[in-house]
């Protein structure tokens, strides 16, 4: 892990992301982008160009002045941290900025949002997660301890998801950590029975792993929903850290059948690891 890439909004949640970074950073040697989206409004953007530039390189003052602040902490003394202000309105392009770096990881700090709100606007943090192809780290609370000794990855073993439990394994093992796979299965009409859910998986580690070693490490979960038996299992085994497998749906598709990876970064008190199919 060489890069990680910190999306700052100067709010509460941003400096949790902002130090777990941190200790990621230091026990990798990694260097770390803090980028900060400067939303300009229409109001500027509509303005003669003379205006527009002069008002914008305002604004751009005004964030590199707070990046400047918000960046003397303690904890990033020693580390290579880079400050990035980039003239966007959707927090979907800091997939663009991370490919454009090679950043192996982006770091948010997230409340979560629930009821009314989540259904119409949702949060920034899903906004990245529904985009990034990049794995994405959420942090819900200020970070004491980044050692994940035990990680769920939870997916439904699809062949779809191979190469996200591949990556996941990969990046399990540079953070020196134990991988619970878990399987969760449904009551009504998306219900299989032991010896379907048992050739599923073992379908899926034949073409990920090469064997069938790892069908002991699978867990299977009962539960009324997907989000539930993951968090539920995660809370059973004192889990550190959660990672998922989202397809990343986007438009009509996601407001109908939402994201299951977006309503665990949402709903879950643990740090969630989302990577895309």
């Amino acid at each position: 892990m060489k890069k990680i890439i910190v999306p700052v909004d100067f709010s509460e949640h941003s400096e949790y992301a902002l130090e777990a970074a941190s200790m990621l950073a230091k026990k990798n040697n990694a260097e770390i982008l803090a980028l900060h989206m400067l939303e300009i409004s229409n109001a500027v953007i509509n303005k003669a160009d003379n205006m527009k530039q002069m008002e914008s390189l305002f604004f751009l003052k005004l964030a590199e002045k707070k990046f400047e602040e918000f960046l003397n902490k303690d904890y990033l003394k020693g580390l290579n941290v880079t400050p990035i202000v980039k003239h966007f309105k959707v927090f979907s392009e800091v997939n663009d900025v991370a490919k454009e770096n090679n950043v192996d990881l982006i770091v948010m700090g997230s409340q979560g949002v629930s009821g009314i709100k989540e259904v119409l606007i949702g949060s920034n943090t899903e906004k990245v997660v529904r985009h990034s192809e990049i794995p994405v780290l959420i942090i819900k609370h200020n970070p004491i301890l980044m050692d994940f000794e035990n990680v769920v990855f939870a997916c439904d073993f699809s062949e779809d998801a191979i190469q996200q439990y591949l990556n996941a394994k990969e990046m399990v093992i540079k953070l020196g950590s134990k991988m619970h796979l878990v399987y969760v299965n449904l009551p009504g009409s998306r219900f299989k029975s032991s010896s379907e859910t048992e050739k599923l998986v073992a379908s899926f580690l034949r073409k990920a792993e090469g064997s069938l070693e790892k069908m002991k490490e699978v867990n299977y979960v009962n539960d009324y929903t997907i989000e539930q038996g993951i968090l539920n299992f995660s809370n059973l085994i004192g889990a550190d850290l959660i990672a998922v497998a989202t397809h990343g749906r986007k438009g009509i598709s996601h407001f109908f059948e939402g994201s299951i990876s977006e309503d665990i970064a949402n709903h879950s008190t643990l740090p969630v690891m989302t990577f895309k199919i």
